[in-house]
C-alpha cells in the first residue's frame, strides 16, 4: 500500500470518527475505564472497522492490538497507531482541541502520520521524506533555541520553574505536537509526573521530525557557503561529521554527569545542577573555534 493510499484510508477514519462522535447526544458519558468516556470508545469501534476493512492491523489507546495480523496478512510490515480522540476531556467540555491521532508504522518507524482537530477541521499531515503539511501548505517549527523566550506545551504540571518564558496545558499531545511543528509552540515536555503513550505523540511527533528536518538544508548551507564548488562535498561531510561527533560526545558526558547522582552527596538535582554546568562550558567552549573560523574568513588571502 503507497503513502497516498494510506491517507486516503486515514481520511476515511477521520470521517468516520466525526460521524460517530455525530450521532452521541451526551459527550459526558464515562466509558468502562477511569479517565474513560463513550465517545472514545464509539469513536474506536467506527476507526477501527475503517482500518480493519482496509487489511490493516491497529494498536488504538481504547482496544488495544486488533485486526488481519500473522504471516498471510497482506499488510504484515504496517501498523497503525490510533488515539481516536485524543483530548476527549477537552471534547465533553465543549473545549475546541480534541483530534483523531493516527500514525502508521512500518520496518523503519513512522511512515505516514495524520492529525485533524475534530472540532474545526484543521488538518495536519506528514510523509516520511515528503515534508508535513497543514491544510496542504508546508510547515516548519519556529525555531526558538532560548529557553527564555520559549512558549512550551506541557502534559501534567512542572514540580520547578524550568525557565520557559511562559507554558500552556492544552489537553491534546497529538495537536500539542502540530503546534510544535508549524511553530506556534516553541516545544513541547512531559512533565509533573505524567506520562504519554505511542498513540499519544507518534502522529504528532512525525510532524514534528518532518518539520525539524525541513531546518537541516538551511544550517548546511550556512556552512558551507564560502566555500569553492570543488570542496562543497568535503565541507558538508566534515560539517555532519561534527555535529554528529559532538551529539555523541555531548550526551555520553552529559549522561555521565547526570548518572553520577551520589558522588557528591547531592543527590538528583545536584546531578542535574552538575549537568547544566556542564552544558554552559560545552557550549561556552565551542565560541571558541567558531570565533577562530570567523577571523580566518575574515583575513586577508
Amino acid at each position: 500500500m503507497d503513502d497516498d493510499t494510506l491517507l486516503a484510508v486515514l481520511t476515511d477514519v477521520v470521517v468516520a470518527v466525526r460521524a460517530a462522535l455525530d450521532g452521541l447526544d451526551d459527550w459526558k458519558q464515562p466509558g468502562v475505564r477511569p479517565g474513560q468516556y463513550r465517545l472514545d470508545l464509539v469513536a474506536d469501534r467506527a476507526a477501527c472497522d475503517v482500518l480493519h476493512a482496509a487489511g490493516l492491523a491497529v494498536m488504538s489507546e481504547e482496544s488495544g492490538l486488533s485486526g488481519p495480523i500473522g504471516p498471510r496478512h497482506v499488510e504484515e510490515d504496517l501498523l497503525v497507531v490510533l488515539d481516536p480522540v485524543d483530548g476527549s476531556t477537552n471534547a465533553s467540555l465543549g473545549i475546541p482541541w480534541f483530534a483523531t491521532s493516527l500514525c502508521v508504522l512500518d520496518g523503519a518507524g513512522a511512515r505516514v502520520a495524520l492529525v485533524v482537530n475534530q472540532a474545526t477541521g484543521v488538518r495536519y499531515e506528514a510523509v516520511r521524506g515528503r515534508g508535513a503539511r497543514r491544510d496542504g501548505r508546508p510547515i516548519a517549527p519556529s525555531g526558538c533555541r532560548t529557553l527564555s523566550k520559549a512558549v512550551v506545551g506541557i502534559s501534567g504540571f512542572p514540580d520547578l520553574r524550568p525557565g520557559w518564558a511562559q507554558f500552556r496545558a492544552l489537553g491534546s499531545a497529538a495537536l500539542d505536537h502540530c503546534a510544535v511543528a508549524e511553530g506556534v509552540l516553541d516545544g513541547y515536555r512531559v512533565v509533573g509526573g505524567s506520562s504519554l503513550f505511542g498513540w499519544d505523540y507518534l502522529g504528532g511527533m512525525l510532524l514534528c521530525g518532518v518539520g525539524v528536518g525541513l531546518t537541516m538544508p538551511t544550517f548546511m548551507a550556512a556552512g558551507s557557503s564560502s566555500l569553492p564548488p570543488q570542496s562543497f562535498a568535503t565541507g558538508s561531510a566534515v560539517i555532519n561529521m561534527l555535529r554528529q561527533t559532538g551529539l555523541a560526545l555531548g550526551v555520553a558526558i552529559l549522561v555521565a554527569v547526570l548518572g553520577n547522582v551520589s558522588y557528591r552527596g547531592g543527590g538528583v538535582l545536584a546531578a542535574f545542577r552538575d549537568g547544566w554546568w556542564v552544558l554552559a562550558a560545552l557550549a561556552f567552549a565551542s565560541i571558541i573555534p567558531a570565533l577562530t573560523v570567523l577571523r580566518q574568513r575574515g583575513a586577508p588571502a
